[in-house]
């Protein structure tokens, strides 16, 4: 776990705590833009919150310790922007965090979260973020195996049924058989089950916790699907 690694390195947290924090940059900004900011603004406050909590992690360990990530990030968000937030952060700001992501409003635009409530539009945008790096993995791991073709034939596949024909039109352009993808895209949406939960581990402190989280993840993609 990337929270119980960070607290049980003294010598160098920084490393786990920032990457951490740099993968979850984006549901950050979401919440920061639906409580009414603007762009520039709230890659501001983004930027400042995310320094505040490298800085002052250790005064949370116990918390983050025994807390899943995800609702210990916006617990102290809240925390924070019930303070003054333009206070500028203590310490020497984090290199990694200098910059924002260069697609954070694009990105905010495209998920259309704009009717969402902060919280909301945190969780999906957490989903997504989670969803997204799985996704990413998933298709590495293909390029990487020379199985890139076959990804990208199939990606669109993985949260939805191919409608009566597709696996055949498919086939002829791949030139392979039929039941060949049925079995490849099995695989594909196993593996991808299995790159999610290496990510939802990351951000809980026991894996006990890993079943309820993916719940928790489904349950939030489901409800914006509908």
């Amino acid at each position: 776990m990337v929270t119980q690694h960070a607290i049980a390195a003294p010598q160098d947290p920084r490393s786990a705590l920032v990457e951490l924090c740099m993968h979850y940059w984006y549901p950050v900004y979401a919440y920061v833009r639906r409580c009414g900011h603007a762009p520039d603004i709230a890659q501001d406050i983004t930027r400042s919150f995310l320094q505040n909590l490298f800085v002052h992690f250790r005064d949370d360990a116990a918390a983050l310790a025994q807390a899943r990530f995800r609702a210990y990030l916006l617990a102290r968000l809240n925390a924070f922007l019930a303070e003054d937030w333009r206070r500028t952060p203590d310490g020497e700001m984090a290199s990694e965090l200098q910059h924002a992501p260069n697609n954070l409003e694009l990105r905010y635009q495209r998920d259309n979260i704009q009717s969402h409530s902060p919280e909301a539009a945190y969780q999906y945008s957490f989903a997504l973020e989670m969803l997204s790096r799985a996704t990413h993995r998933l298709r590495a791991e293909a390029r990487q195996t020379g199985h890139l073709p076959m990804y990208e034939a199939l990606h669109k596949f993985l949260a939805v049924e191919p409608v009566a024909g597709q696996y055949e039109e498919l086939a002829r352009e791949l030139g392979r058989r039929p039941l060949a993808l049925v079995v490849a895209l099995k695989r594909l949406r196993q593996r991808l089950r299995e790159l999610i939960g290496e990510e939802l581990a990351d951000t809980i402190s026991s894996s006990d916790e890993l079943d309820a989280e993916m719940k928790v993840l489904h349950s939030i993609l489901r409800e914006k699907a509908r």
